[in-house]
């Protein structure tokens, strides 16, 4: 699996045309991030959320979301296409239980905005990704090791701050905007990816099925990140002000 983009020619495929195929991709991760939110939501108004974090539940559930994450990333190919699904819905379910603290902690106003602005930089990105003739294969390596940075430097400011009281102030300032970048790449690379997938599984209408599944995935990854980022970034802009 590692020829290049263009290298590849598009097969005829039982989920019809690569616009298609990427459509149904896309409606699997805006269902997902529905699901999530609506979760968040639904936790937050029926006062879930006291119990789920009052036990350290939302700690097990993390757990959880990660194994999910593993079995998809890993064992993709030898699932069934309606497993693969529930995992991604039941994932989406479980992010939404951890998110809820969001819905708390930050006002309404800068959840919307962070949301607006978010869906602007994903949706520029991922058209990019989709119309671009440059072949974005190289940046995988790039993005996994600007990703690994980010979470080992979030990790030591953790860290710090809670042995020290201190906090990172513009570090963390600029760790998130670094971070919202890796993650607007990781959009358009992701979204490249899919049409490596459509060609690459031809005419199996299962891992066709599965592969955008693990697509939507991964862009459902990408959007919760850039909204995180952008809405930690817009909250740190308010307190400064």
């Amino acid at each position: 699996m590692d020829q290049k983009y263009y290298n590849i020619s598009y097969a005829e495929s039982p989920f019809g045309t690569l616009s298609q195929y990427m459509t149904r991709t896309y409606a699997w991760m805006f269902a997902g991030l529905l699901v999530t939110f609506g979760v968040a939501i639904a936790t937050v108004t029926t006062g879930l959320i006291v119990p789920l974090y009052t036990t350290g539940l939302v700690f097990v559930l993390s757990i959880v979301e990660l194994v999910l994450v593993g079995v998809l990333s890993v064992r993709i190919e030898r699932l069934q296409p309606s497993t693969a699904t529930g995992l991604f819905f039941g994932y989406a379910i479980l992010n939404g239980l951890n998110l809820s603290t969001y819905f708390v902690v930050y006002d309404v106003p800068t959840l919307i905005l962070a949301f607006l602005v978010g869906t602007v930089y994903f949706g520029v990105m991922a058209l990019y990704g989709w119309r671009t003739d440059r072949d974005l294969t190289g940046w995988g390596p790039n993005l996994m090791g600007g990703l690994c940075a980010i979470l080992l430097t979030s990790v030591v400011g953790m860290l710090f701050g809670m042995f020290t009281g201190i906090g990172f102030g513009v570090m963390d300032f600029l760790l998130c905007a670094v971070a919202l970048v890796v993650f607007m790449l990781f959009t358009a690379y992701d979204t490249q990816k899919l049409k490596y997938y459509y060609a690459y599984f031809g005419g199996d209408a299962a891992m066709l099925h599965k592969s955008s599944i693990m697509g939507a995935l991964s862009l459902y990854l990408d959007y919760i990140n850039i909204f995180f980022y952008v809405l930690r970034i817009f909250a740190r802009s308010r307190r400064n002000n």
